[in-house]
């Protein structure tokens, strides 16, 4: 997983929330954007990653199975 790439869900995927000082699971609709911030982290598979102006975590597994990588030739073309 390399940080600064973007994926565009095509399903509903769980990510890890941080509310009221708990971890809580979250679901990212599909069609959402997400961009990798850092990760995956160290004895781990979970990335940083930035949905909506919030930082939650997602297994990269998630990004590659259920998101396509918006690369800048898609977003231009």
């Amino acid at each position: 997983m390399v940080t600064g790439k973007r994926f565009q869900l095509t399903t509903s995927t769980l990510a890890l929330d941080t509310i009221e000082g708990k971890r809580v699971a979250v679901s990212v609709p599909a069609e959402a954007v997400v961009k990798v911030v850092s990760g995956p982290r160290e004895g781990s598979e979970l990335v940083d990653v930035l949905w909506e102006g919030r930082m939650v975590l997602m297994f990269g597994i998630d990004l590659d199975v259920r998101g396509i990588e918006i690369t800048e030739h898609a977003a231009t073309a």
